[in-house]
């Protein structure tokens, strides 16, 4: 899989970290990061939203500010996670595309968790429940109504 990833510069060791983790576990990364948290998590979510990355994994201190920044994006459902049962919950019931967290928040090995559990999990699929809520955040995203 071809993964980008982004931090700001809070969260730079902790990207280092999470660079050879997705290395390891066999997927392409390329690194976005800037010294300021909203243009690392554009250029990530642009890289998402135009294909040319298929996830992408962004970090700052809280994971707030960079996940608020991605989220502009058309296209984008960056979500931000402290433990990994939101993270799995976040692709199989929202598809969530971009994962988050802070890199003040939680510890590197806590954050390898949240990745594995993000990425072993799969959105539930069309025709369910979690489609059409999804669908609902899409006509929202581009009509500004239900």
């Amino acid at each position: 899989m071809h993964i980008v990833i982004g931090s700001d510069c809070a969260a730079v060791d902790m990207k280092r970290e999470i660079i050879d983790h997705l290395i390891a576990l066999g997927h392409t990364v390329d690194d976005v990061s800037a010294d300021e948290y909203p243009v690392a998590g554009f250029a990530a979510a642009r890289r998402v939203a135009a294909g040319d990355a298929d996830l992408g994994v962004i970090m700052c201190g809280t994971g707030v500010g960079i996940s608020l920044a991605a989220n502009k994006v058309k296209g984008i459902r960056a979500v931000v996670c402290s433990e990994p049962y939101t993270a799995r919950l976040s692709r199989e019931h929202n598809n969530a595309n971009m994962l988050a967290f802070g890199a003040r928040v939680i510890g590197v090995e806590l954050a390898k968790t949240i990745v594995d559990a993000w990425l072993g999990a799969e959105f539930a699929g069309e025709g369910t429940r979690h489609a059409a809520r999804v669908d609902m955040i899409t006509k929202i995203e581009e009509t500004g109504a239900l």
